[in-house]
């Protein structure tokens, strides 16, 4: 793959995290923090090509668990609910092509085609879901970073 083409999906995505953070009014503060998790769940999923063997709803997963990953750590780093990080993250991976194509086929009443595209779909959402219920999961066995207790003067 070209370099330039990577760098145009990587931006891409970033944006397409931005914009969703931006309605769903999360803090400027963190805002470049979701693009970037965006960006790099994205990019994986994307060099995580056929090429290798992998089927797209893997592909989609391993973009989740980068996605998860990404948005737990900020969240601690941040002291933000790691949900502010994951929501706006998972959209450059929604299946909404392939979802509209299942749709579009169940239209024209090509039965085959639509339950190939709706699996795939299927397959793309649950990954996603899978993905970060696995991070969250991993995460909470973690031990966070305790801070010393300051004494409190009456």
């Amino acid at each position: 793959m070209d370099a330039l083409i990577i760098l145009k999906w990587f931006a891409l995505a970033t944006v397409g995290a931005i914009i969703p953070a931006i309605v769903l009014n999360v803090e400027k503060r963190l805002l470049a923090a979701v693009g970037l998790g965006g960006g790099l769940g994205y990019l994986v999923a994307v060099l995580a090509t056929p090429n290798f063997g992998i089927p797209g709803y893997l592909q989609v997963f391993l973009g989740a668990v980068v996605v998860g990953f990404f948005a737990e750590w900020m969240a601690r780093i941040f002291k933000s609910p790691a949900l502010t990080f994951c929501i706006p993250g998972i959209i450059p991976l929604v299946p909404g092509v392939t979802a509209y194509r299942t749709m579009q086929l169940l239209s024209e009443q090509k039965w085959d085609e639509a339950a190939a595209a709706g699996f795939s779909t299927a397959a793309s959402t649950f990954s996603i879901a899978f993905g970060l219920m696995l991070m969250i999961a991993l995460f909470r066995y973690i031990p966070k970073k305790k801070r010393p207790v300051s004494k409190q003067t009456a």
